[in-house]
């Protein structure tokens, strides 16, 4: 073969050297030093995965450490929920995910790797996966269509029918008993007795979209209800709402007809929207790429074709890694 030429490593060749990289990043032994160096050598296509390897490394060094922090307060999370001891620490967790060992986890495991999930999981009654939209039923015919990657919990007792939003969004067709439906979302509520809307989790809060009917809507328990009517919108967050107004609630809510429409959306949010539907996950790291804004129409199930399409606009790079981690820039 000519030297010249260029190898193609195989996704295990790949993640083989992202591993070898975080554990020459952590103190080797000599013993694991001579490994690598025969590993280096055994196959052009280890030391052209090496390569690439350490260009992920650079360009992600800091997304992959505030990751791996935010993998470890999450971790701590899910096991304090199991109620187990506190002393298992997850301190080492932020270490040994840091830098490439984060890239090798989230790699690794895809979106099994995702302690925050875990945590929203672990006490819901219906979950839709990345990628999937779930329509389910309740005990009282109502009807619950889940966005992706979202969850739910349901309780219906003491005269309520109450349903918490854990992650991601939910569309509700409410069927009208008599007794109260609400939707817990973060601090707030929305309250109806038969209708047709959305509520929608935030960084800081929640939103809530009406189709049809009436909701009444707090931001928490002590704050003034607003009632909202077909067509009216408002967004929520830390004990204060926004002043309720008017959107096309269609194309708002055309992600059930597998569709995600924007105008002078920032690319951050768009970005934020697509990881719900790309199984491993996707990182942003320009702030002033984040910040651009982005109006269009596009299809939900293949968050890849829409990156492409973005990229073409907005002329950014794409970095794919194993599969399952972009890195845009």
């Amino acid at each position: 073969m000519n030297n010249t030429e260029r190898v193609t490593p195989t996704p295990a060749q790949e993640q083989a050297a992202f591993a070898w990289l975080s554990l020459l990043h952590d103190q080797p032994s000599s013993g694991d030093q001579a490994t690598f160096s025969h590993w280096l050598q055994a196959d052009p296509a280890h030391a052209e995965a090496y390569a690439q390897a350490q260009v992920v490394w650079e360009l992600t060094e800091t997304p992959a450490q505030t990751l791996a922090d935010e993998d470890a307060f999450a971790l701590q999370g899910y096991l304090n929920a199991m109620k187990r001891s506190r002393r298992t620490s997850v301190r080492r967790w932020s270490g040994a995910l840091a830098m490439a060992a984060c890239l090798v986890l989230m790699i690794g495991f895809g979106a099994g790797w995702q302690p925050s999930r875990w945590v929203d999981d672990l006490g819901a009654d219906y979950v839709s996966a990345p990628g999937e939209t779930r329509t389910v039923t309740l005990a009282d015919q109502s009807q619950v269509m889940l966005d992706a990657d979202s969850a739910i919990a349901v309780d219906f007792s003491r005269g309520e029918r109450h349903v918490q939003l854990r992650r991601g969004a939910g569309f509700f067709s409410v069927t009208h008993t008599g007794e109260p439906f609400v939707v817990d979302a973060e601090k707030g509520q929305a309250k109806v007795l038969g209708t047709q809307f959305e509520v929608r989790l935030q960084p800081h809060g929640a939103q809530v979209t009406v189709l049809s009917g009436r909701v009444g809507v707090t931001a928490d328990k002590h704050a003034p209800q607003q009632i909202l009517t077909a067509g009216q919108q408002v967004a929520y967050g830390e004990g204060s709402a926004e002043k309720l107004h008017a959107v096309d609630s269609e194309t708002q809510l055309a992600w059930r007809q597998g569709w995600l429409n924007y105008y002078k959306a920032t690319l951050a949010d768009v970005v934020q929207d697509l990881g719900r539907y790309y199984p491993g996950r996707i990182v942003l790291l320009n702030d002033e790429l984040a910040a651009r804004r982005v109006s269009g129409s596009f299809p939900s199930k293949d968050p890849q074709a829409v990156l492409s399409s973005l990229q073409g606009v907005l002329g950014f790079e794409q970095h794919k890694v194993l599969g399952q981690l972009i890195i845009l820039r």
